[in-house]
C-alpha cells in the first residue's frame, strides 16, 4: 500500500513541481516586485525599521491584547508564522539542497526568496484588507477570503472564487498533515533515536502530549508560547553556526565561487552532465527554499491576519521580514556551514561526506565542537520542527473552520494531535514527499488570487507610501468592507 502510494504521490508531486509551477511561483514574485516598485529594496531601511526596529522602539508592537480581545499582537504573529516556517527546511530542507542540487541551489533559493518577500507581502496586504471576524470574535483571513471576496468580487468570477477558496482549504488540510506535521515530527524521532537512542513510538508520545497542552489552547496559547521558543531557537542556532563560519571564514571566498559556479553550471555537480547540473540546482533550490520560507504558499497570511494591526502593508512589512529571515539568514547560514567545513568538494560540488539530511549539519558542526556538533543539531530540530507543527495547527484549523464552520474546529485539533503519533513512525521520503505535493497544490489556487487582485496590492501599497513616507493626507485603505474600514480607521494611530 506504501508502495502504491508513494508511486502515485511521485507522479503528482512531479506534475506540480515541475517548470510551470517554478514559473508561476517565480513569476508572480517579479510580478509584485515590479508593481510595487522593488519595495523590498527601495524602502529597505523603512521596512526593517517598521519591523526587526520596532521590537526594541514600539511598545504596541509587543504589547499583549487584552484578554477579552481574539487578535493577538504583531510581534506574536510574525513569532508564530516563523514557527511555522522556520523548521527542517533550514536544516534537512537545504542539506537536501546541497546534496541532489550541490551548492549552485544555495543561489537559487535566494533568487526564490528575494521575488518571495513580495509574494508573501502582497499575502498579508490581501489577507489584512479581505479579512473579517468569526462568531467567536477571531480575525479570520487567508487566501481562501481573499479568493472568495477579493477575486469572486470581480465580473463572471463569483463561481470561480468560491471554488478556488474551497480548493485551497481542502489543499491547506491535507498540507498541515504533511509539511506541518508527519514532515516535522518524523524528522525529529529520526534525530533523537540517532543521537539519544529515544525510541520513535517514545518521541511520538511525549510530541502529542505537549501538542495538546498548547493547540487545544487556541491561538492566544500558540502565539504565547511561539514568541518565548522562536527568538530562543533562532538566536541559539544563529550564534552556533557563525561560530563555525567564523572559524572558516578563509573558506569563504571558495564557497561563494561555489555557490555561482554551480548556479550556471560552469562546474558540473558531482561531475556530472552540465546541463543536468543547472536543472538540479535550480529545481532543488527553488522546492527547498518555497518548502522553507512558504512564500507563494498562503499560508502564514492566516496567522498574520490574527494580528491587532490596521494596516495592510504594515503586516505586509512583517511577510518580508518573515522570508527575509528564513531563507536569506538562517538558511544561508545552515549552507555556509556545510560548504565551509569541509565536507563538499567546492571545485565539483560533491558532497564527500557519506552522511544525509540533518547529519550531514551535525557532521559539519563537529568539525568545529566535536560530539556536541550532532546534538546540538539534534535539540535544534527537536525545537525547530516541534515549533513548526505549532504555527501549522493553526493553518489548519482556519482552512477546517472554512470549510466547516468554527465550532467545529476542536475536531480538527484533536486529529492533527493524534497524526503526531504516526509521522514519528512513518517513511521519511514519503512524508518529504506528501510535503512537497500538498505544497504545490495549496499553492496554485493561493497565487492565481494573488495574481488576479495584484492591482489592489499595488493601490494598497501606493496610498500607505502616499501617507507614510511622503506625507500627503488622503484617505487609508485599510478593508475591502466598509464596515470594518470604518471601524479600523477610528482605531487607527501611530503605532500602525
Amino acid at each position: 500500500m506504501i508502495e502504491m502510494i508513494t508511486n502515485i504521490n511521485g507522479k503528482i508531486n512531479g506534475f506540480v513541481w515541475g517548470l510551470p509551477m517554478l514559473v508561476l511561483l517565480v513569476g508572480t514574485g517579479i510580478l509584485m516586485t515590479i508593481l510595487t516598485k522593488v519595495f523590498q529594496l527601495s524602502h529597505f531601511g523603512y521596512w526593517m525599521k517598521h519591523t526587526l526596529g520596532s521590537i526594541f522602539t514600539d511598545k504596541h508592537i509587543t504589547k499583549h491584547t487584552e484578554a477579552h480581545d481574539k487578535s493577538i499582537s504583531q510581534f506574536q504573529s510574525l513569532c508564530t508564522a516563523l514557527a511555522a516556517t522556520i523548521g527542517t527546511g533550514n536544516i534537512v530542507g537545504v542539506a537536501s539542497a546541497l546534496i541532489f542540487g550541490g551548492p549552485g541551489a544555495i543561489f537559487w533559493m535566494w533568487i526564490v526568496a528575494f521575488f518571495g518577500m513580495m509574494t508573501n507581502y502582497s499575502e498579508n496586504v490581501l489577507g489584512i484588507f479581505y479579512r473579517r471576524k468569526n462568531e467567536k470574535g477571531e480575525w479570520s483571513g487567508g487566501a481562501m477570503y481573499y479568493l472568495r471576496d477579493g477575486l469572486g468580487s470581480k465580473k463572471g468570477m463569483k463561481q470561480v472564487g468560491a471554488v478556488l477558496a474551497v480548493l485551497f482549504s481542502v489543499f491547506c488540510l491535507l498540507a498541515s498533515f504533511g509539511i506541518g506535521n508527519m514532515s516535522q515530527i518524523n524528522s525529529i524521532a529520526g534525530n533523537m533515536k540517532a543521537a539519544f537512542g529515544v525510541p520513535n513510538i517514545v518521541t511520538g508520545i511525549v510530541l502529542m502530549i505537549l501538542a495538546a497542552l498548547v493547540i487545544l489552547g487556541g491561538i492566544k496559547r500558540i502565539a504565547s508560547v511561539t514568541e518565548k521558543l522562536v527568538p530562543f531557537m533562532a538566536i541559539i542556532y544563529v550564534i552556533g553556526a557563525l561560530i563555525v563560519c567564523i572559524i572558516n571564514i578563509d573558506q569563504f571566498g571558495a564557497v561563494f565561487g561555489a555557490i555561482f559556479k554551480g548556479a550556471f553550471a560552469m562546474k558540473a555537480v558531482g561531475g556530472g552532465i552540465v546541463g543536468s547540473g543547472v536543472k538540479m540546482a535550480v529545481t532543488w533550490g527553488m522546492k527547498r527554499g518555497v518548502f522553507s520560507n512558504e512564500a507563494g504558499l498562503g499560508s502564514s497570511v492566516m496567522v498574520h491576519s490574527s494580528s491587532n494591526v490596521k494596516e495592510p502593508v504594515r503586516q505586509g512589512m512583517w511577510g518580508i521580514f518573515e522570508v527575509f529571515a528564513d531563507t536569506i539568514v538562517v538558511c544561508s547560514l545552515t549552507a555556509f556551514t556545510v560548504l565551509s567545513s569541509g565536507l563538499v568538494d567546492l571545485e565539483t560540488g560533491a558532497v564527500i561526506s557519506a552522511s544525509e539530511g540533518s547529519a550531514l549539519v551535525g557532521e559539519a558542526f563537529s568539525t568545529v565542537f566535536g560530539a556536541a556538533g550532532p546534538v546540538f543539531i539534534a535539540l535544534a530540530i527537536l525545537l525547530f520542527a516541534f515549533s513548526t507543527v505549532l504555527g501549522w495547527s493553526h493553518y489548519g484549523t482556519k482552512a477546517f473552520e472554512y470549510l466547516f464552520g468554527s465550532k467545529a474546529t476542536i475536531i480538527y485539533r484533536v486529529i492533527f494531535i493524534v497524526f503526531i503519533l504516526g509521522g514519528a513512525t512513518m517513511s521519511l521520503d514519503l512524508a518529504w514527499d506528501l510535503s512537497d505535493t500538498f505544497n504545490g497544490l495549496m499553492a496554485i489556487p493561493n497565487l492565481i488570487g494573488v495574481l488576479a487582485l495584484s492591482p489592489i496590492v499595488m493601490k494598497i501599497t501606493k496610498n500607505y507610501v502616499d501617507r507614510k513616507i511622503k506625507g500627503e493626507h488622503i484617505k487609508p485603505m485599510l478593508s475591502a468592507f466598509p464596515e470594518i474600514q470604518k471601524e479600523q480607521e477610528q482605531g487607527l494611530d501611530g503605532s500602525d
